[in-house]
């Protein structure tokens, strides 16, 4: 064989060669769960601090995992949300991660079709127990705090951190009227009743629901008619992340008004730093993101029963929020 033809043979062998690897190689970084088509429900608006972190979350688990996922948006709407799943379901998905605001009673008729048509469902941040206990052997779980426990913890944290004592006012501005959702906010109002405070309710309206910083008037004019409240807890990541706007709007200094609420954010560190914001209970909201995801993936491909977590992490303020501050700036906290 001369010198050109031996050339040649192995140039042959060399080609086929690479070609197998490129062929290993393009099968090994395949995602294990490409081909699965999820529609996930973020909550809030676009640029929401509670619903960003959420959405980064799930837009990791997608990254990561390889399923298609489309995101909606419902501007904490509880009607919004019915007519989206609705779309949802009509849109023929694998599966769908759905915020439980509406509750049980509007939502488990849309549940029992969608499970019909051969879609799993799985809830973060509000959960649906009579849809979750009907449903889990087949995939239904869910991701997010334990509402009424969570109320519970902040508002015994509230009373515990800040002395506060039998007579003193507090406002709660929070869901009551939303079902299932409310119960965090009932928690923290019968912590601080169990304590012998006097509480004054807010029900948080659609528009502020939406956009937070439309509260300011609202705030200040509670505040001017009760000069004497000493508590306020916001139970709204977006509100909670606008209470140093708020207070500033009351011509409210640092010290003046302790002020407590749920969910970690930028605007939400900054809030603590500066002492407008006292105490929050985080509920880890980038896992009420990743987590559905990867709960649908297991349970569309490999048949895995809902599985139910609690991500209430616990309280922070100034004494534990540096440490994670970067991951909070990143918008991972």
């Amino acid at each position: 064989m001369t010198v050109r033809n031996r050339l040649m043979k192995w140039g042959i062998v060399f080609s086929v060669a690479l070609l197998l690897v490129g062929s290993f190689l393009a099968v090994a970084e395949a995602k294990r769960f490409e081909g699965i088509r999820i529609r996930f429900f973020a909550g809030g608006p676009p640029g929401c601090p509670f619903a960003s972190v959420v959405y980064r979350g799930a837009k990791a688990a997608e990254e990561d995992l390889g399923p298609t996922v489309e995101y909606v948006f419902s501007d904490w709407d509880p009607e919004k949300m019915v007519i989206q799943f609705k779309e949802a379901i009509a849109s023929k998905p694998d599966g769908i991660a759905i915020m439980g605001h509406p509750g049980d009673d509007a939502l488990d008729p849309l549940i029992d079709e969608a499970f019909a048509q051969g879609i799993i469902v799985t809830s973060q941040n509000t959960t649906l127990p009579k849809a979750e206990a009907k449903y889990k052997a087949q995939g239904f779980g869910y991701v997010g705090q334990e509402l009424y426990e969570s109320g519970l913890m902040l508002g015994r944290g509230c009373v515990e951190r800040f002395g506060l004592k039998a007579g003193d006012r507090a406002m709660v501005w929070g869901l009551l009227s939303q079902p299932t959702r409310g119960l965090r906010t009932k928690g923290v109002i019968d912590a601080l009743k169990e304590a012998g405070l006097e509480v004054d309710y807010l029900e948080i309206s659609p528009e502020v629901n939406a956009e937070a910083p439309l509260g300011a008037p609202i705030f200040a004019g509670y505040v001017a008619s009760n000069p004497d409240v000493k508590l306020v807890v916001t139970d709204h990541g977006g509100l909670t992340a606008t209470l140093e706007t708020y207070m500033k709007a009351a011509g409210k200094g640092p010290d003046d008004i302790y002020g407590a609420g749920f969910d970690l954010s930028p605007a939400t560190l900054e809030a603590i730093r500066s002492g407008y914001c006292d105490l929050i209970l985080d509920q880890q909201q980038y896992l009420q993101g990743y987590l559905p995801v990867l709960q649908l993936c297991m349970s569309i491909k490999y048949k895995f029963a809902g599985l139910h977590i609690d991500t209430g992490s616990g309280l922070v303020d100034k004494s534990n929020v540096e440490a994670i501050a970067p991951l909070v700036e990143e918008g991972i906290r």
